[in-house]
């Protein structure tokens, strides 16, 4: 159907603006762990948020009110979980996945590659990226929680303190 009413058009006009206006306002008072990189976790709270918005623009038969009241609800289990995961122990580990090392000393860890579905081509092209030409030249590459790729260097390991809590490093936690 091509066409409906004027009278269903001025109401997407009017609670699309006011839904994008509180849709704003609720991001912005939930904090940027809201819109930062994301991990699945925040990936499903923004999804959440775009299909809640979609429906309180297109479905007249959710009211304004029920609408921003999910969106706020939303807005509110994303602040507890990353409240949570800051604050008790276990939290973080079971809402978000832990970095892991994809090449240490300049070897590829084929198993880590399999078991998080990248290739050795892509761990190839974060190095080269860093202008690297040499993975003799790398410590370590990390696939962060969030999916980005960490290349460090050998020059810029230092003490390896940055790398506390990545998987399958040997040792103490770095190279």
């Amino acid at each position: 159907m091509w066409f409906d009413s004027w009278a269903e058009i001025l109401r997407v006009l009017v609670i699309g603006s006011v839904s994008y206006a509180s849709l704003v306002v609720v991001l912005r008072v939930s904090g940027k762990r809201t819109l930062g990189q994301l991990n699945a976790f925040d990936f499903i709270v923004t999804v959440a948020f775009g299909s809640t918005l979609a429906t309180i623009l297109l479905s007249s038969d959710v009211a304004f009110f029920e609408g921003l009241t999910a969106l706020a609800l939303l807005a509110a289990l994303q602040f507890v979980v990353a409240w949570a995961s800051a604050h008790v122990p276990g939290t973080r580990a079971a809402v978000t996945a832990r970095p892991v090392a994809l090449v240490v000393s300049g070897e590829l860890q084929h198993a880590q590659l399999r078991r998080n579905r990248l290739s050795e081509s892509e761990v190839l092209q974060a190095v080269r990226s860093t202008g690297a030409g040499d993975l003799s030249d790398v410590a370590v590459v990390v696939l962060e929680t969030n999916g980005s790729i960490s290349v460090i260097p050998l020059s810029k390991l230092g003490n390896g303190s940055a790398l506390k809590g990545v998987q399958e490093l040997p040792g103490s936690g770095h190279p």
